[in-house]
């Protein structure tokens, strides 16, 4: 069994990751931190996993952390990462950082977007972005993976194939996306109180995201070279989903068919990547408590434009159902494993 530390555990990506592992077969859980709850049963907190875990939130200890688990998940706010990897690092311990703080691979970047400059830059090179469907050969035994952001996440599994095959005409890559009230964090906020998020679709932070760098930077690696990102975000009345539709400019003539032919060459194998038939789209329900991704396509010859939409659940393959993913690739354990129980039907 692999002992496993998650840090940050009161959160809702946190809760997530103590859910997937308490069914997990080669983990086992070690402990779960948060200083605000310390010496609270984790169950009191989040009721739904009663007769799962009796762990405990014990208060955010690096050095702890070192000495009883193998692998980490960090499930904190950016800049808070920072502060623990190259503890975590130098005891030998595998991070799984949820964080955004290594997402990005040019520091200066990282400092123009979250308004910090980066405390471990040299950490960077370190890190292996973690998603596996676009790139999985850095996750074998690494020491750090950055998990991908949830937008990011949905528009790159969207937009890949197409930027891959060389379809891309090179025209600013429009991505409107929407996403469920959690992906907000448990702390409530005047804008994402119930009472202002009910009933109302917003969009914020428009081209002003910081999950803009990322989306640029995991597209470019797909093309081959810059791609520039119009990102529309919104607010959905939802609890936890997120749909990314993507639209393409076509540099050619291309079918629905055959755009639904290379998505599904392209995701071949990939068992939490489903491509649906020629004239259906996602939804955000299908995927609601799973690791997968389902994506539609429509192709639009009067702009020539692909759209390509989207769903996966914010919490799942766009935060800790993912982490899961990599931590079992880092662990030489099947990608699947663990991750692989049916959703929410209704």
């Amino acid at each position: 069994m692999v002992k496993v530390a998650v840090i940050g555990g009161s959160g809702y990506t946190g809760a997530e990751l103590v859910r997937w592992i308490a069914g997990h077969p080669s983990f086992e859980l070690a402990l779960v931190t948060s200083d605000a709850e310390a010496g609270r049963a984790v169950v009191d907190l989040y009721p739904a996993l009663a007769g799962v875990t009796d762990a405990l939130f014990v208060p955010v200890d690096a050095e702890r952390v070192a000495a009883e688990a193998q692998v980490a998940f960090l499930a904190v706010p950016h800049t808070a990462s920072m502060a623990m990897v190259p503890t975590l690092l130098d005891a030998g311990v595998r991070v799984i950082d949820l964080s955004a703080d290594f997402r990005l691979t040019d520091p200066a970047v990282y400092s123009a977007w979250y308004g910090v400059s980066h405390a471990v830059p040299e950490l960077l090179d370190d890190a292996v972005y973690g998603l596996p469907e676009l790139d999985r050969s850095g996750l074998s035994g690494a020491r750090l993976v950055a998990v991908p952001g949830c937008y990011p996440t949905a528009t790159a599994l969207a937009a890949a194939p197409a930027l891959e095959a060389g379809l891309w005409d090179g025209r600013p890559i429009h991505v409107d996306a929407k996403s469920g009230v959690s992906g907000a964090g448990r702390s409530c906020t005047p804008g994402t109180h119930f009472v202002a998020v009910n009933e109302a679709v917003a969009p914020y932070k428009v081209a002003a995201h910081r999950h803009t760098p990322e989306i640029e930077q995991v597209l470019a690696r797909a093309a081959g070279g810059p791609v520039s990102v119009l990102f529309a975000p919104h607010l959905v009345p939802l609890t936890r989903g997120l749909l990314s539709t993507v639209y393409v400019g076509l540099a050619q003539e291309m079918s629905l068919e055959a755009a639904v032919e290379l998505y599904r060459e392209r995701y071949a194998g990939e068992p939490f990547v489903r491509v649906l038939d020629a004239g259906q789209m996602p939804s955000t329900g299908a995927v609601r408590g799973t690791n997968r991704a389902v994506i539609g396509l429509a192709v639009d010859g009067r702009t020539s434009t692909l759209v390509a939409a989207c769903a996966i659940d914010n919490l799942g393959k766009g935060a800790s159902g993912q982490a899961i993913q990599c931590a079992n690739a880092v662990s030489g354990i099947p990608e699947e494993t663990g991750l692989l129980s049916v959703g929410a039907v209704v």
